[in-house]
C-alpha cells in the first residue's frame, strides 16, 4: 500500500523543481529577488520533504531505509540540508544554483521507484545497526553530492563564468562539504556497516558489490584528503577528484539495479 507520505513527497519535488527554476530565473533578473524567493522555494520544499520522511516513518514503524524510493528520497533531502548549512554559513552567490539541480534529479529518480510501505522488514534489516548504517551513509553522501555542485561551479568559474562565487571561495566549500562527509561516511558506510553484515551475515565483509563500491568512494575522498592536507591539492586537480568521488557514490548507490548482490532488496 503507498505510503501517506507520498502527497508531501510531491510537493517536495515540485518545490525543489521551483527552486531550480527560480535559481536559473535569477541570473536574469538577479535584483528582483528572484534568488530570495528560490530559497524560499527550496526551503518550502525541504519542510515538505522533511514531513514526507517523517509521516514514512510513523507509518511503517521504522526509519525510510527499507527500499530504494526511500534511501533516494533520503538521499536528495540530505543534499539539501547540507545546501543549508554551507549557504547560511558562508552565503556564496549563486550557490543553489547548482546544488537544487542535484536535489531534484535524486528525488526524481527517488520518484520512479514503487513507493509501498514495507511494514516486515526482512530479519537482515532488523538491527540498530542498519539505523545507524544508513543514516550516516546518507549524510555524508549528501555532502559528498554538494561538494560536486560546488566542483562543478569552479570549473565552470575557471572557464570565466563570472556571475559564480570566487574560485578560493568555491574551492574551500569543496574542502568542508567533504569534510563534513568523509568522518559520516566512514564511521555509517564502513564501520557501522562491517558491524551490521556482521550480525545479520556472519562476516563483516563478502565483497558484495556495496561493499566494494562503498570502499573505492571511501579510497576517492580519502586520496582528495591526503592530498588536501598533505600535498596542498586545491583548484582544478580537487575539484576532478571530488567529481570522480561522486560519480563513483553514484554508481555505488544504483549498482544493485544491475549487479544484485546482498544490498539486492534495497
Amino acid at each position: 500500500m503507498t505510503g501517506s507520505d507520498v502527497p508531501f513527497f510531491w510537493v517536495a519535488l515540485f518545490g525543489y523543481l521551483a527552486a531550480t527554476m527560480l535559481f536559473v530565473l535569477d541570473l536574469a533578473f538577479p535584483k528582483r529577488r528572484v534568488g530570495a524567493a528560490a530559497i524560499v522555494a527550496l526551503g518550502i520544499g525541504f519542510g515538505f520533504h522533511t514531513t514526507a520522511l517523517v509521516v514514512r516513518t510513523v507509518a511503517a514503524g521504522h526509519p525510510p531505509f527499507a527500499s530504494m524510493y526511500e534511501y533516494a528520497s533520503c538521499f536528495s533531502w540530505a543534499t539539501v540540508l547540507f545546501y543549508f548549512i554551507l549557504q547560511f554559513g558562508h552565503r556564496p552567490r549563486n550557490f543553489g544554483i547548482f546544488v537544487s539541480p542535484v536535489a531534484f534529479a535524486v528525488i526524481v529518480v527517488a520518484s520512479l521507484f514503487p513507493k509501498d510501505v514495507v511494514g516486515q522488514l526482512v530479519p537482515a534489516l532488523q538491527s540498530y545497526w542498519l539505523h545507524i548504517h544508513v543514516t550516516m551513509a546518507v549524510l555524508g553522501e549528501g555532502a559528498f553530492a554538494v561538494a560536486f555542485a560546488t566542483s562543478l561551479m569552479f570549473l565552470f568559474k575557471e572557464r570565466g563564468v563570472g556571475w559564480l562565487p570566487p574560485s578560493d571561495m568555491l574551492d574551500e566549500l569543496t574542502y568542508k562539504a567533504i569534510l563534513i562527509g568523509y568522518p559520516l561516511f566512514t564511521l555509517g558506510a564502513l564501520f557501522a556497516g562491517a558491524v551490521w553484515a556482521w550480525k545479520a551475515w556472519g562476516t563483516p565483509w563478502s565483497w558484495d558489490p556495496k561493499e566494494v563500491g562503498s570502499l573505492v568512494v571511501w579510497i576517492i575522498y580519502s586520496a582528495y584528503l591526503h592530498a588536501r592536507i598533505t600535498a596542498g591539492w586545491r583548484g582544478k586537480r580537487a575539484a576532478v577528484l571530488s567529481i570522480i568521488g561522486f560519480a563513483t557514490t553514484v554508481f555505488t548507490f544504483m549498482s544493485n539495479l544491475f549487479i544484485g548482490g546482498l544490498h539486492s532488496y534495497t
